[in-house]
């Protein structure tokens, strides 16, 4: 193992290196508009990270929707991750994960279209085909932005995970980072996601201490968590009824799928109440097959127990309920956990949304 992880150090540091001075460059170039970045007459709030993959991002990303959904007029742009379409595109009620990717699909359902959700590449071309489509258009919040600079943000927002904090992590290939470290500089608001129920007051003092932000209100730094919320069904026409987790004893089963960044908080909770927990993982952004879908019935048939279900992740949901090849044998007895963010304020900070207005104002954007 040692000789292994040497040997890794020794091919993939010097890429990682080299990678994080182009990438330093790039950034340097925006600082001195040698690049183009482009301002808008509406807010644009970007959030993103700096880290590849399963910091949480679009649980956060959803959290501002909902806050500020009744305040103004929204939208939401990402690029459409793993989508099979090119271009400027508007989700729609025929819209397919396959056509604007998971997480824009699952957005737009989770606020039932009263969010215009889009997907597009080029960030600056879909912000002004939006404006240009509804010129009602308040304010925008672009998804997994953080690095893309032709668009200059009103308010800037990094995620980073609790037990994967980017100051101890490394460029990729040998780390998990995008762009250096200290890029966390240019944040306006950064999150720190995932954190464990009850930290002490060191605990947070701990964290302050280690990413070294510059005070309020230069930057903020806020403390989130996830809550579980009750089983929903992934097909509710064929649902015969919603189980119970902490109903679940050992003579129950449950079959965990999950295609996440990453799926062990999802795993560790399902496995804290009392039934057994087989689990199949995935990569992020999976396009399940058939012959995936094949795999799993035959993994839920071996299940054994008085109740058995499949349960998966809100984002594996809405692949796995537009896959032409579920069966419909399972489609009653498969379900998905709902996640929320809920924002610790352990010294009474202002939540996420009051740091969101007030940086707003601070820089005179006053169309809100």
């Amino acid at each position: 193992m040692k000789k292994r992880s040497l040997l890794a150090k020794m091919v993939l540091l010097p890429c990682s290196k080299l990678y994080g001075g182009i990438t330093y460059m790039r950034n340097k170039f925006f600082d001195w508009h040698l690049l183009k970045e482009v301002e808008f007459d509406i807010p644009v709030v970007t959030v993103g990270n700096l880290a590849v993959g399963g910091t949480g991002k679009t649980p956060h990303v959803e959290y501002i929707v909902d806050a500020f959904r009744k305040q103004r007029k929204l939208a939401v742009l990402s690029r459409g991750y793993r989508r099979n379409t090119k271009g400027f595109i508007i989700a729609g009620r025929t819209s397919t994960p396959r056509d604007i990717g998971d997480e824009s699909y699952q957005i737009y359902h989770k606020f039932n279209g009263e969010v215009t959700v889009a997907v597009c590449e080029d960030r600056v071309h879909g912000i002004r085909e939006l404006m240009r489509l509804d010129p009602k258009i308040e304010m925008i919040v672009l998804d997994d932005a953080f690095q893309h600079r032709y668009v200059k943000p009103a308010v800037s927002i990094v995620i980073t995970e609790y037990n994967h904090p980017v100051i101890a992590d490394h460029m990729l290939p040998y780390g998990r980072l995008r762009e250096p470290a200290r890029g966390i500089n240019r944040a306006d608001i950064v999150i720190v996601t995932k954190c464990p129920v009850g930290l002490t007051p060191w605990d947070y003092r701990s964290v302050i201490k280690d990413y070294d932000l510059f005070p309020p209100p230069s930057q903020y730094l806020l403390f989130s968590h996830y809550s579980y919320r009750p089983l929903q069904p992934v097909f509710p026409d064929v649902a015969t009824g919603v189980p119970y987790l902490d109903w679940m004893t050992a003579g129950d089963s449950i079959l965990a799928v999950a295609g996440i960044g990453n799926p062990r908080p999802f795993v560790r909770y399902l496995k804290s109440f009392g039934a057994k927990v087989k689990v199949d993982i995935f990569a992020d952004h999976h396009q399940y097959t058939k012959k995936d879908i094949e795999y799993l019935l035959e993994r839920y048939k071996a299940l054994k127990g008085n109740q058995r279900i499949l349960v998966t992740t809100e984002k594996d949901a809405v692949r796995l309920a537009a896959n032409p090849y579920f069966p419909h044998e399972l489609k009653a007895v498969t379900y998905f956990l709902p996640i929320e963010v809920e924002f610790e304020q352990p010294y009474g900070e202002e939540t996420l949304e009051e740091v969101i207005d007030k940086k707003l104002k601070a820089r005179n954007i006053t169309k809100l």
